[in-house]
């Protein structure tokens, strides 16, 4: 009888001391959820803290509405989940990309993956997505020499022609393979991080302390991803100097403006500029 009574203490003991971890880490994290209180020079302050490299070579990034991105720096072009036939806020065609270099898939939905198979075939680019996702692109006959390798998971750094890019996990689901984001360091110095569709998660802080971002791109639609204020918390997470919004406005069902994560922004993460960008309009980091 002893003997089950101490047992019984000690359980109490261990979910007690298990309670109060859960409850102590709980409240650790409730900073992230406090309005930010900083005057400029104290987000100056904290910026040069979190320490970028310079940019030696500028980036461009041009929205082609919804998810879409074309990214220019050194010669080299990449576009992200080209959806582009279909896509009521793209104000360009398929005939409009006339170059190329890498094309990165996200996750295996319509409104993602979009003409990556066209316009691979007609640029010679070379698509990089989710293993099992690179392989029904080569079930459907995009030929090898379109598809890295037999494609990614997400894990560690990889180095095409010269372009260095993460596969981070998202928070979604897929019709082949799982959902990712791609964090892209280019050799001019210029780092830039596509989440895909995603929620928050805490995990986000470990890429943001890895990886330099300068610019991050982050969905707000609040349907399918975060909403402004899930995606104004994640700039404490990742610390990227500029924030520009995406994968909003496209539905009906979808938040139909960036409002609330400008203005979520400006009070969870002063230090971080936000660039609403109009579909077609362009960014410059340099």
């Amino acid at each position: 009888m002893k003997k089950k009574l101490c047992v019984f203490v000690i359980g109490i003991v261990i979910v007690g001391l298990g309670f109060g971890a859960t409850n102590s880490a709980l409240a650790g994290n409730t900073g992230l959820l406090n309005d930010a209180k900083f005057d400029a020079s104290s987000a100056a302050g904290l910026m040069s803290k979190w320490h970028k490299p310079p940019v030696t070579e500028p980036v461009r990034i041009t929205w082609l509405g919804h998810a879409a991105f074309k990214l220019e720096s050194g010669g080299k072009t990449v576009l992200i989940d080209p959806w582009i036939t279909g896509n009521p806020t793209c104000p360009i065609t398929v005939d409009d990309i006339q170059a190329a270099d890498l094309i990165l898939v996200t996750h295996d939905h319509g409104d993602h993956v979009g003409d990556t198979e066209a316009i691979a075939l007609a640029t010679g680019a070379v698509v990089l997505a989710f293993y099992d996702t690179a392989l029904r692109f080569l079930s459907e006959g995009l030929p090898q020499e379109n598809v890295w390798g037999w494609g990614r998971a997400v894990g560690g750094e990889i180095d095409i022609d010269g372009i260095k890019i993460v596969m981070t996990q998202a928070t979604h689901s897929s019709d082949t393979g799982i959902a990712a984001g791609y964090i892209i360091q280019f050799p001019g110095g210029g780092t830039v991080y596509h989440a895909g569709d995603t929620g928050l998660f805490n995990e986000m802080g470990l890429y943001g302390a890895l990886y330099p971002i300068h610019v991050a791109l982050l969905p707000i639609g609040n349907v399918f991803t975060m909403d402004g204020r899930q995606a104004a918390i994640s700039l404490r997470l990742l610390r990227p100097q500029v924030a520009i919004p995406m994968h909003f406005g496209t539905f009906p069902l979808l938040d139909q403006s960036a409002d609330a994560f400008v203005d979520y922004a400006s009070r969870y993460a002063p230090w971080t500029d936000v660039t609403v960008l109009d579909p077609g309009a362009t960014f410059v980091l340099d």
